[in-house]
């Protein structure tokens, strides 16, 4: 059946505003042309997303003759305004921006170990608040928060998860009970995976996977164009996955004897020093070459093996700091370590964010959040 006058009018505006978002400025003539319609709907809906404030003239294009079809229209940008946290062990990283997501301030604050839970979380809450004012942001719309353990998939609540401060979880609780916003949490790993697609390593793939190297190990999976988390929200976590050469076997309790053994920071520091490599253990894996290299290389194809017999992504892409450190010449001997365990032809790529990609994925949700609510039609 074709579409209500209203309903195809709400289409026609979705349209136009992802334009605006995806391509900047338009003219009236360019909004023609991009999306199809005719002259008379484009100037309606160019008329509503006036009225409704969420579009505004911003200037004219040079390219068209002068008058009304020369104007540019853009998204009204402080219409709303997103913050975005990433949240580590000890330490909380976060940046405040407009519904372009374009950012507005940042700030960093360390957690200091021996912080309980009610100082640490007021810390993190008054440094929000501080970033917010500094940012010109009265009020937040939309919050995403990229933390360290699993989500529950029913709730969508960060779960009390053993050996992760409990702060954490206080965290999401006081700022959604605090903001007049939308409070959002995911795994720190699946934010990266939603980054990389979106502006790095797998632009373009609908199906892949995500190695998160760092302190901790974990991964990213993504088919068919959608980030999987699994019944109880741990698809990844690869940590705890058995594999050779470790000195047991993980348990329920803890993944000593997984594939967190072989590749985990403290893993991957000491293989450097036991082949004469100094320094911090992103130096050793960003100046590397030789046997080290192709020694972390091999542990890495082991795990990543295991995944690709379950998954075939096609294509997996190193991330956290050590992916990033390593670049292509790590990427590159993964991928030949690898293709000698696999049959499944597997592209292994480093991440083009790196560290950043968490902060990235969380303000990617926010936005979204964010605009699905104020582009939404209506009623």
């Amino acid at each position: 059946m074709p579409a209500s006058p209203s309903t195809a009018r709400a289409i026609n505006d979705r349209l136009a505003l992802r334009l605006l978002q995806d391509e900047g400025p338009l003219t009236a003539g360019q909004l023609k042309n991009l999306t199809g319609l005719s002259r008379p709907t484009v100037a309606d809906l160019v008329e509503r997303l006036q009225g409704s404030g969420l579009v505004h003239v911003v200037g004219e294009s040079g390219a068209e003759r002068r008058g009304p079809n020369a104007r540019l229209y853009a998204i009204v940008a402080d219409r709303a305004h997103l913050a975005a946290l990433d949240v580590r062990t000890h330490s909380v990283s976060l940046v405040v921006a407009d519904l372009l997501g374009a950012p507005l301030a940042e700030a960093t604050l360390p957690i200091e170990p021996e912080a309980g839970t009610g100082p640490a979380v007021e810390q993190v809450v008054a440094l929000l608040e501080r970033t917010a004012k500094e940012a010109g942001a009265g009020r937040l719309h939309s919050v995403g928060i990229g933390a360290p353990g699993l989500i529950d998939p029913a709730s969508g609540e960060l779960r009390d998860t053993s050996g992760l401060p409990a702060w954490h979880r206080e965290l999401v609780r006081v700022l959604a009970g605090r903001l007049p916003a939308a409070v959002l949490v995911e795994n720190e790993t699946n934010l990266a995976a939603v980054a990389e697609q979106r502006l790095g390593a797998a632009r373009g793939q609908d199906t892949f996977v995500l190695l998160w190297l760092g302190q901790g190990i974990g991964a990213a999976v993504v088919l068919d164009g959608k980030l999987r988390r699994g019944a109880s929200g741990g698809a990844g976590e690869i940590g705890f996955m058995p594999v050779p050469g470790t000195g047991g076997l993980p348990s329920a309790t803890g993944c000593d004897g997984g594939f967190h053994e072989l590749v985990h920071a403290g893993a991957v520091a000491r293989l450097a020093a036991a082949h004469g490599r100094s320094g911090s253990v992103e130096e050793a894996v960003r100046d590397a070459d030789g046997p080290f290299l192709d020694a972390l290389a091999e542990r890495l194809a082991i795990g990543a093996a295991g995944v690709v017999a379950v998954l075939d992504p096609g294509v997996i892409v190193l991330g956290g700091e050590l992916g990033h450190a390593g670049g292509q010449l790590l990427a590159g001997r993964v991928q030949r370590a690898l293709a000698a365990l696999t049959p499944l032809a597997t592209e292994v790529r480093p991440s083009e964010l790196g560290d950043g990609a968490v902060l990235s994925g969380a303000l990617l949700t926010a936005r979204d959040a964010a605009q699905d609510d104020l582009f939404a039609p209506k009623v």
